[in-house]
């Protein structure tokens, strides 16, 4: 308690130096804490958007499906398998019909996906019951930044061409009936969402689907021929890789700050063992051992870390809280990145994520604190009361 005591004394009495240390150190404290809060956010929202607007429980994909292969979508379906019957009239599995296509908005050619939905589908948010056109007409949604890239609006008409399963090319005029917002940009860039049933017929595709979305998990389902269930965690497993990618090179922005924080504590320890030679000649003199004096400046190097925290929490906290309430703008839209991501981040700042920032930091400044400490053991109390430590 005596050297906790005397290293908090010593290092007030540092004055400038003792607190330049500390708001650096507070800086790195805050610096790691925000960004790795910004990614778990991150994540956490592309989740919910993906399940909620794409893959909800999982998805049964025809064997040859590739969404990174549009040249695959020709082949890439089949009718839905009779043992899955009664979840199609539960709404439990709601199936997809995919293929190529081309529009024709004001006069230019732009390739898209055409997807085939149920209107009365509840299990995505797409809201699909504008889907319910009139006899002889073909309603369709698009997303906001399809309608972006078009200069559709709602009610327009556009030319849309396909290929039937003979190879024969068709065409025939379609009405945007929605438009709708939402942050997964594989749901809205270059896609356009059909009744399936119009969709089947324009295909000559009766009772037939790309793939098949599930309000619960099939992961322990027997196999059916020709579909292939992927879980959620596989559907997600891109987002995934992604966050991680990002959290590679956060650590790489963390190292750098901890290096220059834990520079500025070692060259502090450096100086004050240097300029303090007589002190630690004195407290040998009076009865420390070495080890003790060791001890005692490696608790005045690592209690900047401790200083830091308890600064850091002064202005950290409130402008954390702040930005995890009211959310972080972000200039681009998702479409600009092709992942999921909101307009709005809300970082998500664990218990654990404070935790383990803070026990890393002190840990680290407690072990560079330590290494220049280490020259007092082997100090000759007569030339440290001289002033001539070696």
């Amino acid at each position: 308690m005596l050297a906790f005591k005397l290293a908090l004394r010593n290092l007030l009495g540092s004055g400038l130096r003792t607190w330049l240390n500390v708001i650096v150190l507070s800086f790195s404290f805050i610096i790691i804490i925000w960004t790795k809060g910004l990614l778990e956010g991150w994540d956490r929202q592309a989740r919910a958007d993906m399940i909620n607007w794409e893959i909800a429980a999982g998805q049964y994909w025809h064997y040859n499906y590739d969404p990174y292969d549009p040249l695959t979508l020709t082949e890439s379906h089949d009718t839905v398998p009779s043992g899955l019957s009664v979840y199609l009239t539960e709404s439990t599995i709601v199936p997809v019909l995919i293929t190529q296509g081309t529009i024709y908005p004001m006069g230019r050619m732009l390739s898209v996906i055409i997807r085939g939905i149920p209107p009365e589908q509840k299990l995505l948010e797409i809201p699909t019951v504008k889907l319910n056109g009139e006899e002889g007409d073909i309603p369709a949604l698009i997303g906001n930044s399809m309608a972006g890239t078009t200069k559709l609006k709602e009610g327009d008409y556009v030319t849309l061409r396909w290929r039937d399963m003979n190879g024969t090319f068709d065409a025939t005029e379609i009405r945007i009936a929605g438009i709708f917002k939402t942050n997964v940009p594989t749901v809205d860039v270059g896609q356009v969402w059909l009744p399936i049933e119009k969709l089947r017929e324009m295909m000559l595709l009766p009772g037939e689907a790309t793939i098949l979305i599930t309000a619960t998990d099939f992961s322990n389902a027997p196999v059916l021929n020709k579909w292939i269930y992927k879980n959620r965690e596989a559907l997600l497993s891109d987002i995934e890789k992604i966050i991680k990618s990002k959290s590679a090179v956060g650590i790489i922005i963390w190292g750098i700050l901890l290096m220059m924080a834990m520079l500025a504590v070692f060259d502090t320890q450096v100086l004050s063992i240097f300029r303090r030679q007589k002190e630690i000649g004195t407290y040998v003199a009076l009865g420390m051992t070495r080890g003790q004096v060791v001890k005692l400046f490696t608790i005045e190097g690592a209690m900047h870390s401790v200083l830091a925290a308890l600064f850091g929490a002064v202005y950290g906290i409130p402008l954390l809280t702040v930005q995890a309430i009211r959310g972080i703008s972000i200039p681009l839209s998702s479409s600009d990145f092709g992942i999921a991501m909101a307009e709005k981040l809300y970082p998500v700042y664990s218990l654990g994520l404070i935790t383990g920032t803070v026990l890393i930091v002190m840990l680290v400044t407690t072990i560079v604190s330590y290494w220049p400490s280490r020259k007092i053991a082997k100090l000759n109390p007569t030339d440290a009361l001289r002033g001539r430590i070696q």
